[in-house]
């Protein structure tokens, strides 16, 4: 089978011709349908993600996909059902292994490319929201990158929360993506600042930050007092330092928040979530945006959509 594979963290990775993998205890094997990418496997490919496994190892960290096969010891799910995993690894490929506890049975209503790239994303941002920062009705919430894959789920599901949206993003037209998400303001990065401009609407609550770097400093400066800010990642590249002093006058609460990390220490908390995210998707409360697809010997191109910050919403990659 063909598997987009890093072997070397000094080259780029490629797309090799290597055996199909046979599923081991608790496994399942997918016949893989799409498969959604996220900033971290940039840095997977760099060897710079706290997760990242020893080369040769295929990127692609979520999937949607057919159980073709399954060790001896699973029962479920079973085989012929479409299911959505987060596996971490593997999932840029034509087939994969994956553990059958974490797999997810994928409605008649939700098309593949979306299932693929919905588990992270949704994820992060439902409980980095509802459980790290209790954001509550009322509330202002700030959403840094608001048109990134993590941004605009949480623009959504904030303003699903009740709370009051200000997006920030870079130009109109990422802009306008985060108003269809449901932003109530708009903070266009590239020609505003954005403490005078969140202070100008009355502080923010809560700050979702996907991004660090000169965004993290301007948006606690504009935080109320009381008020939490959620580190979620540095798609900046700018791991910003964090001022005590600030954070002790404001009463400032700064909380990190790895979705993976709750997958370790809390996985019923996740599955809980990802059902309940699941229900409001059937229902129509939720509309994931998908700004490309491409095939898998597009991979390399793909990733690129996502370093260059081409991309809105998700990437996905459908082998």
């Amino acid at each position: 089978m063909h598997a987009f594979q890093v072997t070397d963290f000094d080259c780029k990775p490629t797309l090799k011709d290597i055996a199909t993998p046979v599923p081991a205890t608790g496994e399942v094997l997918l016949k893989i349908h799409a498969c959604g990418l996220n900033f971290a496997d940039l840095l997977m490919a760099k060897g710079t993600y706290q997760d990242t496994p020893t080369p040769p190892f295929t990127l692609g960290m979520e999937v949607c996909g057919t159980v073709v096969n399954a060790n001896d010891d699973v029962r479920s799910p079973a085989k012929g059902e479409r299911v959505a995993v987060f596996g971490g690894d593997g999932g840029l490929a034509e087939y994969g292994v994956f553990p059958a506890e974490n797999c997810v049975v994928v409605p008649e209503t939700m098309s593949s490319e979306v299932a693929a790239g919905f588990f992270v994303a949704y994820g992060t941002s439902h409980l980095a929201l509802s459980d790290r920062a209790r954001l509550q009705p009322g509330e202002t919430l700030l959403v840094l990158g608001a048109a990134g894959g993590v941004g605009l789920t949480a623009v959504e599901i904030g303003k699903a929360m009740g709370a009051t949206v200000i997006a920030v993003a870079r130009g109109p037209e990422k802009l306008g993506i985060a108003k269809a998400a449901g932003a109530d303001h708009l903070i266009d990065s590239e020609t505003a600042d954005i403490t005078d401009a969140v202070k100008a609407l009355g502080g923010a609550d809560v700050v979702y930050d996907p991004v660090g770097g000169a965004g993290f400093t301007a948006a606690m400066r504009a935080t109320n007092r009381k008020g939490r800010i959620i580190v979620i990642g540095f798609a900046s590249g700018d791991v910003p330092p964090i001022p005590a002093n600030i954070i002790l006058v404001k009463n400032i609460d700064v909380l990190g928040f790895y979705w993976g990390g709750y997958l370790k220490f809390r996985p019923d908390l996740v599955m809980k979530s990802i059902r309940e995210l699941m229900d409001m998707h059937a229902a129509g409360k939720l509309h994931p945006h998908i700004s490309h697809t491409l095939s898998l010997d597009q991979a390399a191109d793909a990733l690129d959509l996502l370093a260059t910050r081409k991309s809105t919403g998700k990437v996905v990659v459908t082998p």
